[in-house]
């Protein structure tokens, strides 16, 4: 609805004044491609040349090419941004984000491209993710947060995590709404009616993962409590348990939506002399390493990142270069192990 707004206001504009951004959107297409499209050697399919060059002079819009030279300017470099917030609990040298890199990394490495990697909090202004060719960012935020901060870059961007219904944005994800839907389901066979999701809602993928869960239990007539818990964290998740066994809550399955919490989730479970998985089953999500290694061995939903890395690096290029580009989820599936 906003979209179609704003074209119509474009084409009501006077001949003159339509900007580059107007005439993208009434073709359908990046501004990159806009200017290539209207230069007398810009590489683009012959389609859309003449498409564009329809509408430019069906509206009088002229190409600055000083502009044109300056926007088209390449720097070989990839802004990469990762939307977490680094921690002695959660160091950058975990899976997520470091398997996302690697792939990244791997990707850009064999065209030539280099990685310029930060944070949310250091990016934003920053020239050099300014003069960035395009931006990858590794992490929606609460509410896109951290898409609309990067937005007004007005950069080529790739997102990883979940897409919206609305959302314009070319996102990479793993399934995660059947990622949650497969914890349930694994529930339902162990015949658990009383269980808990654990996770933060407000981030678009745990949004995903939650509606996955609540979803299919539905069917079977089963209503999960959900604790809405903020921190990603095993600290956090061993207390979030701990309020829920002090307050006596009755619980027999515990769905987290990262492997950290749910391990947490163990360890208070334990030393609260329950069995796992004997009196709570607990299902993680991200398969990492350390929840394979912990005791007991984690049950988690696993998301193949460093596909999703390659994946990002390639859909950020095709941007770059004027090309259509679509979102692409990734299939998850649940690694049952001892919990």
């Amino acid at each position: 609805m906003h979209k179609s707004r704003r074209n119509d206001k474009a084409a009501a504009a006077p001949a003159g004044a339509l900007t580059m951004a107007d005439l993208a959107r009434l073709a359908g297409v990046s501004k990159i491609t806009v200017s290539r499209a209207l230069s007398e050697n810009g590489i683009v399919a012959a389609g859309t040349r003449d498409k564009v060059r329809a509408l430019a002079a069906e509206h009088g819009y002229k190409l600055n090419v000083s502009a044109r030279n300056l926007r088209l300017r390449q720097s070989h470099t990839i802004a990469v941004i990762v939307e977490m917030k680094p921690s002695v609990n959660r160091p950058m040298s975990d899976p997520y984000p470091l398997e996302l890199l690697g792939g990244i990394a791997q990707e850009l490495a064999t065209a030539n491209y280099s990685v310029l990697l930060t944070t949310t909090r250091q990016g934003a202004l920053a020239p050099a993710v300014q003069a960035a060719d395009a931006v990858i960012l590794l992490g929606q935020g609460a509410r896109q947060q951290a898409v609309h901060l990067f937005d007004r870059l007005r950069l080529p961007m790739v997102v990883w995590g979940a897409p919206g219904a609305d959302d314009a944005h070319v996102v990479v994800g793993s399934d995660n709404r059947q990622g949650g839907a497969s914890a349930a389901e694994r529930f339902v066979s162990l015949g658990r009616h009383h269980p808990v999701f654990l996770g933060d809602t407000d981030h678009a993928e745990m949004a995903e993962r939650h509606a996955g869960f609540v979803t299919h239990l539905k069917a079977y007539g089963i209503a999960p409590l959900v604790v809405n818990h903020k921190a990603f964290t095993a600290e956090s998740g061993f207390d979030a348990v701990r309020v829920l066994l002090r307050r006596k809550t009755h619980f027999d399955a515990v769905f987290a939506i990262n492997d950290l919490l749910a391990m947490g989730a163990v360890r208070a479970l334990i030393e609260a002399g329950l069995r796992v998985p004997e009196d709570v089953t607990v299902i993680g999500y991200d398969d990492i390493p350390l929840g394979a290694a912990f005791i007991p061995p984690l049950t988690s939903v696993h998301q193949n990142w460093h596909e999703g890395g390659v994946l990002l690096a390639r859909k950020a290029l095709a941007l770059f270069r004027g090309e259509k580009v679509a979102s692409e989820t990734l299939p998850s599936r649940l690694v049952v192990r001892a919990t």
